[in-house]
């Protein structure tokens, strides 16, 4: 039977005897706990921590521990019963006069002059009998814990649906009852979100560095999620960009990426002033509803210096909490900002109490657009404007502003939704255990330098989600379908046409490897320069040839594009490396693109493309990182393109490779200082004792007294460096690790019929360096030089079907080598 507000009362007789017959039950279900294990086997649950949860977790207790059918019929019944009277006693006792009444002792007891001094009593005494039974509960749990090594695990089946774990006002005086209510069991709750229900995401986000950002908020989403995925992006060019390749080569099922151009979106904001370093961007999120389909009823929307430590759905399924007119879910702000009292004279912007923080927020945009969300935001805006002149905290100040004249409109979320790791705010009041963090918002400019009490805590979490391999995230979420992707089907049918016997299968899968990619990782300006005579010089590198960064800075001034095959781990190495050097720091036109690491061999030639395919110039110098160009070069190359009209002509200019072994040496600053240490024996032609015919085509007996540019032609494994246009052909992938790589590019660059043109007063030095792990494997690994050749072979195949009867000679050159 329920009980509804201005119903019948129960009388004071029929309480107690509820309470009676409730002492009863929990005496008996822990006398049979003790029963059984004094018979030797015993199971714990958690304690509880209200009245209703305590017979749940009775009930639970005794379900587990009982095993004959006796035992578990006597459970079962507890199971029903006591949760049953249970709640009718306590739903019962909640009303007086139609009116809920606590028996939190956190909350603050009623005020009706018809609240009588028994139940007054009855409550006092049920409080004082539910702390007895946890002191017993929990002396129990130690005796039982002793046994759990002999007792069988229980094992939970997966749940077809996603629950909210989330309850609670959010209210300082209520936290805590918030908390407890936020981490309890799923037992009783009622599923919310659909088990393949699209969770819908929106983020500004806006150049290079939040790039950055938003990859470890994606990252920690990503970890917990269970439901599919669609992000909408509000990003300017630059993020849109990085994302939607990162986003392409990332593959992870179920989740979909719309991008919005924020940069046509400027002229909605523009005109609000704005001293906030987040910028006109941080303005943004005043528009969604203008900015996201119209047909999309319902939105997250975060910042991008969020980490997730829960399953999104559990704030998504906030949104069924929503009652009336209530449009927005928000956390309070837990920072004194706008209760005015920081320092002399501190003005903030109106805001209801302490104000909300506005880096998560729950936006139903179906009512906010029937509400004519535009119309109140502008109007609160320009009001205010009027005596403030600028906003201090972009988009969160017109929000407050708007809820301050409208409170109907907002829906107070726990603080756990949005711990606000700034100086001076209360977000350890938000939490009294890890389990209790739900997100968590690094919403300080001092970013991880932030003073907190648990700031190193929450550092490691953030830093494990920052340093987390993103490719582990492209998991299935079985029984949900995804949407078909094309290019993820095309990639099973090239594997599924590879036979996993043959002995060169990993060489062959490496080609159709998609490799996350992450373009301009830091920040990237280049101005192009007026004669469009401009060169990028194009290289790879992984992990162990770093310190090869500032040498080549420091001998090419002009722009530079870089891709660095790295493990999530080692990118974040990379940035603090580069970070920490004046040097790079000071270099703008370096664009660093990092592929990260999957597979078992070093994917060069991908590495190579990868650079090339984001080359800004006319013109590039393909080399490789452990060279160091003549200092000079840059500016010789470009009149070197005018000189030999590279615009309008196939040309290939070659900058002929020297090397040292010496790891200190005196750089040449001269063509005549070079030949000195020729003949001196301090440097020699490249690879003149291992490789000889890799650049003996260069003619370097001709170089030495040669003032003009000369013609070469090609032969069989030469592989020189060249300066080419831009539209050049790509290098080809199925060739990785050591081997062959830039032979067959500069073939193909033949077969296109490319001249080969010596330059007269160029050069470059090859640094010593250990050995690669790939040409140990080259050396070592019969089975790799076999794979190899095969490689080799069916590339000339493929060479020959391309470019028909011209491309004989590469066969027959082959076979004479």
């Amino acid at each position: 039977m329920l009980l509804a507000p201005g119903s019948s009362q129960l009388s004071i007789c029929g309480k107690r005897s509820l309470l009676a017959i409730l002492g009863l039950l929990i005496e008996a279900s822990q006398l049979s706990v003790r029963n059984y294990y004094e018979g030797g086997r015993g199971l714990h649950a958690p304690d509880r921590e209200t009245a209703l949860a305590l017979g749940i977790a009775t009930s639970e207790r005794m379900l587990g521990i009982c095993r004959g059918r006796r035992k578990f019929l006597a459970a079962s019944l507890t199971l029903l019963c006591i949760p049953a009277i249970t709640w009718l006693y306590l739903f019962a006792g909640s009303f007086e006069d139609g009116k809920p009444v606590s028996l939190s002792p956190l909350e603050s007891q009623p005020h009706s002059p018809r609240y009588t001094a028994s139940s007054q009593r009855e409550r006092e005494s049920l409080e004082v009998r539910v702390r007895e039974v946890e002191e017993e509960n929990r002396a129990l749990r130690r005796q039982l814990s002793l046994a759990q090594g002999r007792a069988p695990a229980h094992r939970r089946g997966n749940h077809s649906k996603t629950y909210s774990m989330e309850e609670g006002t959010g209210d300082s005086e209520n936290l805590r009852a918030g908390i407890v209510a936020g981490n309890s069991s799923e037992c009783g709750q009622q599923p919310v979100v659909e088990k393949c229900e699209t969770i819908h995401v929106a983020i500004v986000c806006a150049g290079y560095n939040a790039s950055r950002d938003v990859v470890t908020l994606v990252k920690s989403v990503l970890f917990h999620r269970r439901n599919p995925l669609h992000f909408h992006l509000i990003a300017d060019s630059i993020a849109e960009q990085i994302l939607a390749t990162l986003f392409q080569t990332w593959m992870v099922p179920a989740v979909r990426v719309d991008f919005y151009n924020a940069d046509e979106l400027k002229s909605e904001v523009s005109w609000i002033p704005n001293k906030h370093y987040s910028g006109i961007y941080g303005l943004m999120k005043l528009v969604l509803t203008k900015t996201l389909p119209p047909n999309l009823e319902r939105v997250i929307v975060l910042d991008t210096d969020i980490t997730f430590a829960t399953d999104i759905a559990e704030l998504w399924a906030v949104f069924h909490k929503f009652k009336g007119q209530q449009v927005l879910g928000l956390v309070e702000n837990q920072s004194d900002w706008y209760l005015g009292n920081l320092w002399k004279n501190h003005r903030p912007w109106p805001a209801l109490g302490r104000g909300y923080n506005t880096g998560v927020i729950l936006l139903l945009l179906d009512k906010l657009r029937k509400m004519k969300w535009e119309q109140m935001w502008r109007l609160t805006a320009e009001r205010e404007l009027m005596g403030m002149l600028s906003t201090s905290l972009a988009d969160q100040d017109i929000f407050n502003a708007v809820i301050k004249q409208n409170p109907f409109l907002v829906h107070k979320l726990p603080c756990f939704w949005n711990v606000q790791l700034s100086d001076h705010t209360r977000s350890e009041q938000c939490y009294r255990d890890v389990s209790d963090l739900k997100v968590i918002h690094w919403n300080s400019p001092k970013k991880l330098r932030v003073k907190n009490k648990h700031v190193e805590f929450f550092r490691n979490l953030y830093l494990t989600f920052l340093e987390y391999d993103g490719n582990l995230l492209r998991r299935e979420l079985f029984g949900c379908p995804s949407e078909a992707d094309v290019n993820s089907e095309n990639l099973q049918k090239q594997l599924s046409e590879l036979d996993e016997d043959d002995l060169c299968y990993e060489f062959r899968r490496e080609r159709f490897t998609v490799h996350r990619t992450h373009l301009y990782f830091l920040h990237y300006e280049y101005e192009p320069a007026s004669d469009h005579t401009d060169v990028t010089l194009v290289a790879q590198l992984s992990m162990d040839r770093l310190q090869m960064l500032e040498a080549i800075c420091k001998h090419w001034e002009g722009p530079i594009s870089l891709a660095l095959y790295l493990s999530d781990a080692e990118a974040q190495q990379f940035l603090r490396y580069a970070q920490g050097s004046e040097v790079l720091m000071s270099r703008h036109n370096v664009a660093y693109h990092i592929v990260y690491k999957e597979g078992q061999f070093y994917p060069v030639n991908l590495l190579r493309n990868v650079a090339m395919k984001h080359v800004g110039t006319p013109y590039m110098f393909l080399s490789d990182i452990d060279f160091l160009p003549m200092y000079g070069l840059y500016e010789y190359l470009r009149k070197s393109v005018i000189q030999l009209d590279l615009a309008n002509t196939k040309k290939a200019m070659i900058v002929p490779a020297f090397e040292t072994l010496r790891y200190r040496l005196s750089f040449p600053k001269s063509k005549a200082e070079l030949l000195s240490m020729l003949d001196m024996g301090t440097l020699f032609t490249f690879r003149y004792h291992v490789w000889t015919k890799g650049h003996a085509p260069t003619n370097f007996a001709k170089w030495r007294t040669a003032t003009t540019p000369y013609r070469v032609e090609w032969e069989a494994d030469f592989e020189p460096y060249v300066v080419v246009r831009r539209d050049c052909p790509e290098y080809d992938r199925r060739f990785v690790g050591f081997g062959w790589n830039k032979v067959a590019h500069i073939m193909e660059l033949d077969a296109q019929e490319y001249e080969f043109i010596v330059l007269p007063n160029a050069y470059m030095i090859h640094m010593p360096h250990a050995p690669s792990f790939d040409i140990t494997k080259f050396r070592s690994n019969k089975q790799y030089r076999i794979c190899l050749k095969t490689l080799k072979e069916e590339f000339q195949q493929d060479m020959s079907r391309r470019y028909g009867f011209a491309a004989l000679k590469y066969l027959t050159a082959e076979n004479n080598s």
